[in-house]
C-alpha cells in the first residue's frame, strides 16, 4: 500500500495525491508512517513554505523553469551577433570592471553598469567578425569595495570553465569557454531509459588507472566504460566532477559550481564521456555537492563583494566547523536561483541523468550532524534543529528536476534517517528518488575490527539489511569511497591484509586468510544485493578487492600518486586471484539484470539460525542460502521455500570461477518436499559448505 500511495501521488508540492481523501498539505506521509502524526504542523509548515517560494518564483520570474535558466542571464552570454554579456551578481560594490587577456589586464579599461538588486553587466561587442571575447581566454571581476575602497579580484560565479597552473600557483583561472562550432562535441545518443534496478558504479575519473598520475575524461571513456558494462553495471555515479580547489578534498570543496574538473579535461570531453555511456544503456549521476561550498576567496564564492554573507549565512551560521568551508543561504532569492540553475546546467550542458546529492544531513539540521548521534526518535527530525530553508531547499530541486526531467534519478545521502526523504512532494515528503543505506557498510567495518566471525550475529545483520523505512528506496552498499579513503581500509584490506601482498597469485599458497578473504567478500557482497535495499552501489575496484585505501598527493604524503589510483591492471592478469573476485562481481550483476530482484518487493526472510550461523530468504521467485559458519558445512540442510518445483543454483560463490573450491556440482537439481517447514509451504535439502552462499532458481526460468 505503502509503495502504491506513493507512486500514484504526484511528485509535486502543487499535484495530486494519489488516494481519496488525502489532503494535499503536506500530512499525506501520515498515511504511511502513523508515527509521523504529532508532528503534521511541522509538515504543514515545510510545505506550505515550499509553495510560497513557488508562488513567488512564479510571480517574480515566471515560473520554476524560467527561474533556473540563470545561465541565460548571468555569467558570460554569447549573442548571436557574437556580443558577449557578462553579469555578476555583487550588490555589495562600489564599481564593477572586467579584466583579462582581452584588455591586457586593465583594471578600469572595461567597467560594468550597476542594475537593479546590485546586478553588474557589460557587453563586449562583436570586432571584426569575431566575438566580443575570445574564446579560451582568461577572465576576472575586479570590484571595489565600500569602506576600504580596496579593489579585490574574483573569479566569476557562473563560471563554465576554471584553469589552474601549479607552477605558478595554486589559484584558478577563469576562462571563457566557447568554442567555434566545429569544435563542439555534438551529442549522438538520446538518454537510456530510467533503469527498473539502480546497478550504480561509483567512479572518480582522476584515479581510473594503475599509472601516477591524474586519468583523463578521455582515457575513462576508452577504459572504464566498456569494463563497467561488461561487470553488469548500469548506472555510473561520477565523483570530484564540479570544480574543487584541492584534489585531495576529493571533490569535495567546490569553488567553481558550473565548472567541469579541468584536471581531467576539456568540456568537449566530459560530454563525450557522458554520451559513450548512454551509446552503451548506461545511466551518468553526478556528485552533487549543495551542501557547503569551498571557503577560498581569490577563486571561490566567500566574500565574493566583499561581504561575508552574499551566498551565505553570515558568521559562525555560515560556516562549518568540521569541514571548514562555507554553508549556502537556502532562504535567499537569488541563491536559489543560482543553485537550481546549476542543476538544470548540468542535465542540459553535459546531459547527466540526475544526482547524488552529497551530506545532506548538513543541509537538514541547524547543527549540521555535527556532533549529533540520532537515535531514531522522530522528535529528532522536527523541531528548532531542523533546517527548514534547508528542506525546502530540497524539495525545490526535487520538484524542478522532476518536473522537467520525469526520468531524471536523485538520490540523498543523509545519516540521518529524516522520514519521507523518499516520499512524493504532493505527500509531504521530499522527493527523492533513493536514499543510501548508510549504516550498512559501518556495520561490516565495525564486525572485521572487533568480532571474530563465529561472533557474526544472524539477526542483527538481517536487521540492519533490512531495516529501511518501508515504501522509500533505498540504494544498499558494502562498501563506497567512504570506506576506501585513508583513515580507513577497504573490506578485503580487513579480511586479508599484508597477505593481498604475497598470496593474490595463484602460483603462491592458497592460505586460510586468502580463502576466508575471499569468501566473507563475496558473501557480504551477495547478501547487501540481495536484502539490503532496491539500488546496489559499489565503488570502483572494490569489486575486485583492491589491495589499498585511498590517499590523495597532499603535503603529508610527499605529494604522491601511489594510493590516488586504482590497479585494473589486478583483475586483468589471469595469475591473480582479483580476476575471480571480478567475475563474481560481474556473475551478481547480469544475475539480478536476468531476476530483477532490486525491483521486487523487499525479501521474505525464513530462517536466521545463530547456531548455525545460517540465513534463508526468497526474492524475486528465487531462494538465498548463506552459511556464514566459519568451520561448519552441513549435509541435506532443510530450507524453507514457497512455491514448489525443481531448482537449480544460479549463483554459486564456492564456483571454482570465483576462487571456490565448487563442492555442488554445477546443474544439481533440488526438489521440493509438500510439508511446512520455517514458515513456508515446502522444503529442499541442500550442501551448505562452510562461509558459502547459493541462490537457487525455478528450473523453467535458466
Amino acid at each position: 500500500m505503502t509503495s502504491a500511495l506513493n507512486q500514484a501521488s504526484d511528485n509535486s508540492v502543487l499535484g495530486e495525491t494519489g488516494g481519496d481523501k488525502i489532503p494535499a498539505d503536506g500530512t499525506g506521509v501520515v498515511q504511511l508512517d502513523p508515527w509521523l502524526g504529532p508532528f503534521k504542523d511541522a509538515l504543514r509548515s515545510r510545505y506550505s513554505h515550499a509553495q510560497k517560494w513557488i508562488k513567488t518564483i512564479n510571480d517574480t520570474e515566471g515560473g520554476l523553469e524560467k527561474f533556473s535558466r540563470g545561465t541565460e542571464k548571468f555569467g558570460f552570454v554569447v549573442h548571436e551577433n557574437g556580443d558577449v554579456t557578462y553579469r555578476e551578481w555583487a550588490p555589495n560594490a562600489l564599481r564593477a570592471y572586467l579584466i583579462g587577456d582581452f584588455n591586457g589586464w586593465n583594471r578600469d579599461a572595461t567597467p560594468m553598469t550597476r542594475g537593479e538588486y546590485g546586478v553588474w553587466e557589460v557587453t563586449l561587442p562583436v570586432k571584426d567578425g569575431q566575438l566580443g571575447l575570445p574564446h579560451n581566454s582568461k577572465v576576472k571581476i575586479s570590484l571595489v569595495i565600500p569602506t576600504s575602497h580596496e579593489r579585490i579580484e574574483r573569479v566569476p560565479a557562473w563560471i563554465t570553465r576554471v584553469t589552474q597552473d601549479l607552477n605558478f600557483s595554486p589559484v584558478y583561472d577563469g576562462v571563457f569557454w566557447h568554442p567555434p562550432q566545429h569544435e563542439r562535441y555534438i551529442f549522438k545518443h538520446p538518454r537510456p531509459p530510467k533503469p527498473q534496478s539502480a546497478r550504480i558504479y561509483e567512479a572518480h575519473v582522476g584515479i581510473s588507472s594503475p599509472e601516477l598520475r591524474v586519468t583523463t575524461y578521455k582515457e575513462f571513456t576508452q577504459n572504464m566504460l566498456q569494463r563497467i558494462k561488461h561487470l553488469g553495471y548500469n548506472v555510473i555515479q561520477l565523483m570530484a566532477v564540479m570544480e574543487h580547489a584541492y584534489y585531495a578534498s576529493f571533490g569535495y570543496q567546490i569553488n567553481s559550481f558550473f565548472a567541469a574538473s579541468s584536471r581531467f579535461g576539456t568540456p568537449e570531453e566530459l560530454k563525450e564521456l557522458v554520451d559513450t555511456a548512454h551509446g552503451m544503456g548506461i545511466t551518468v549521476l553526478l556528485d552533487m555537492v549543495h551542501s557547503h561550498a569551498s571557503k577560498n576567496t581569490e577563486d571561490g564564492l566567500n566574500q565574493f563583494d566583499g561581504t561575508d554573507h552574499l551566498y551565505f549565512h553570515e558568521g559562525s551560521k555560515g560556516r562549518h566547523d568540521a569541514w571548514d568551508s562555507r554553508l549556502f543561504n537556502y532562504g535567499n532569492h537569488e541563491v536559489l536561483r543560482f543553485l537550481l540553475s546549476n542543476l538544470r546546467f548540468w542535465m542540459e550542458e553535459y546531459r547527466f541523468d540526475g544526482f547524488r546529492f552529497d551530506g545532506i544531513t548538513s543541509m537538514l539540521y541547524t547543527h549540521h550532524g555535527i556532533g549529533t548521534g540520532f537515535s531514531g526518535g522522530y522528535h529528532e527530525y522536527f523541531g528548532p534543529n531542523v533546517d527548514e530553508d534547508g528542506v525546502v531547499y530540497l524539495m525545490l530541486a526535487n520538484e524542478m528536476l522532476h518536473n522537467l526531467y520525469p526520468n531524471c534519478i536523485t538520490i540523498a545521502e543523509d545519516v540521518s534517517g529524516m522520514p519521507a526523504l523518499c516520499i512524493a512532494l504532493s505527500l509531504g515528503g521530499i522527493g527523492f528518488d533513493y536514499r543510501l543505506a548508510m549504516a550498512i557498510p559501518d556495520l561490516y567495518i565495525k564486525w572485521l575490527k572487533e568480532k571474530e566471525d563465529s561472533e557474526w550475529d544472524m539477526s542483527v545483520l538481517c536487521h540492519t539489511l533490512t531495516d529501511r523505512r518501508h515504501g522509500e528506496k533505498t540504494i544498499a552498499y558494502a562498501e563506497s569511497h567512504d570506506q576506501a579513503l585513508v583513515g580507513d581500509k577497504s573490506l578485503m584490506m580487513w579480511l586479508c591484509d599484508k597477505e593481498l601482498y604475497t598470496n593474490m597469485s595463484k602460483v603462491s599458497e592458497f592460505t586460510h586468510i586468502i580463502e576466508r578473504g575471499l569468501s566473507m567478500h563475496k558473501m557480504i557482497r551477495l547478501i547487501t544485493h540481495g536484502l539490503g535495499g532496491e539500488g546496489y552501489l559499489n565503488f570502483e575496484g572494490n569489486e575486485f578487492g583492491h589491495p589499498e585505501w585511498l590517499d590523495f598527493p597532499r603535503e603529508g604524503n610527499q605529494n604522491s600518486f601511489w594510493y590516488a589510483r586504482r590497479q585494473f591492471n589486478l583483475p586483468d592478469d589471469d595469475l591473480l586471484r582479483y580476476k575471480l573476485l571480478n567475475n563474481f562481481d560481474a556473475k551478481m550483476q547480469w544475475t539480478e539484470e536476468k531476476y530483477g530482484w532490486l525491483h521486487s518487493p523487499q525479501a521474505y526472510v525464513s530462517l536466521k539460525n545463530e547456531k548455525d550461523k545460517v540465513i534463508v530468504f526468497e526474492r524475486a521467485g528465487l531462494l538465498w542460502i548463506f552459511n556464514f559458519h566459519p568451520t561448519e558445512s552441513f549435509t541435506d540442510y532443510r530450507v524453507g521455500i514457497e512455491q514448489a518445483g525443481t531448482y537449480q543454483i544460479v549463483l554459486d560463490t564456492d564456483d571454482p570461477a570465483f576462487g571456490g573450491f565448487g563442492r555442488n556440482a554445477e546443474g544439481t537439481r533440488f526438489f521440493t518436499t509438500p510439508f511446512e517447514w520455517n514458515g513456508r509451504r515446502n522444503f529442499i535439502q541442500v550442501y551448505l559448505p562452510a562461509r558459502t552462499a547459493i541462490v537457487l532458481a525455478l528450473e523453467s526460468t535458466l
